[in-house]
């Protein structure tokens, strides 16, 4: 029995509060999958020159993820089977925009020949990753909706599901109206689904934990990365490369973030790190570390 009566000091029971807290945070935050956690290869893109890509692609394996994006397709399709052989999933791709625009520039292979590909592989995504600058205009945006909607009906049918990527220009104004509600009115959420970028949901100033409860069963994907304190809210991608931090080392709230994409019914989560201060392997194993410990 306790003493009821025994002394028990203010920082005493702040800090077991504080401790408390802490552990219930990181039990609600257990819902991230581990087996399905994985590394967007872009963040390892200097390590990855002919000769260093068995060495890179171990290290991604030895730290303990699970998983790998591509964020080209014919790199992917020659790693793809190195991946596997040390226990990494090929799960997702991001394939080139133009392909999927119908650019008249584009001579690479057709998407029904990089869907098929990828699904021969184990391959379950393939993403638009990214718009450059120059195609950000009313009459390419306008008509993005339909073009979207063909190539995800092209990915069903080899048994693939579409996404796309978010960066920040999509949360300014075009016209009146937001430029992301602009490009997906038209689309089949069945056809058209998203890998949301928390951190530049972030930099375009809207709430990830808000976009992803909007989204409910439009998001498998998701990509993490952190934003350095007193970044301003900004509609492009020109940023500071200092901005770009390690999980856990900035101000995302991915503790909330975690608990929401369960909910709604994220399967895959990538971390990505466009810029790292060093090495980036040491920086994938930080946000990895800081991943684990949530379900520790």
């Amino acid at each position: 029995m306790s003493n009821q009566n025994s002394p028990i000091s203010r920082r005493s029971f702040l800090g077991a509060t504080a401790a408390g807290l802490a552990c219930a945070d990181r039990v609600l935050a257990q819902p991230i999958p581990m087996a399905h956690l994985g590394v967007q290869l872009y963040t390892v893109r200097n390590l990855m020159k002919p000769g260093q890509e068995d060495q890179t692609i171990r290290a991604i394996a030895s730290i303990g993820y699970k998983e790998i994006e591509g964020f080209s397709f014919p790199d992917f399709m020659r790693i793809a089977p190195l991946a596997k052989s040390v226990g990494l999933s090929p799960a997702s791709c991001h394939l080139p925009t133009d392909a999927l625009l119908g650019s008249s520039s584009y001579t690479g292979p057709s998407l029904e020949k990089m869907f098929a590909d990828l699904k021969g592989i184990g391959t379950q995504y393939a993403v638009v990753p990214y718009i450059m600058p120059g195609l950000r205009k009313p009459e390419i945006l306008d008509t993005f909706g339909e073009k979207l909607n063909h190539a995800g009906e092209l990915a069903h049918n080899a048994g693939l599901q579409l996404c796309y990527h978010n960066h920040a220009f999509e949360w300014g104004q075009m016209g009146g109206k937001r430029t992301f509600d602009r490009m997906f009115a038209n689309t089949d959420p069945k056809l058209v689904q998203f890998e949301v970028d928390v951190f530049w949901l972030t930099v375009g100033g809207v709430d990830p934990v808000h976009f992803l409860e909007e989204h409910a069963g439009r998001v498998p994907l998701l990509h993490l990365k952190d934003e350095a304190k007193g970044q301003a809210v900004q509609y492009n991608e020109s940023v500071p490369k200092e901005t770009f931090k390690e999980i856990g080392s900035g101000t995302v709230d991915f503790p909330s973030i975690f608990r929401v994409a369960k909910k709604i019914g994220v399967k895959h989560y990538f971390v990505e790190q466009d810029q790292t201060p060093g090495d980036p392997i040491a920086s994938l194993r930080t946000s990895y570390e800081y991943i684990k410990a949530m379900h520790a």
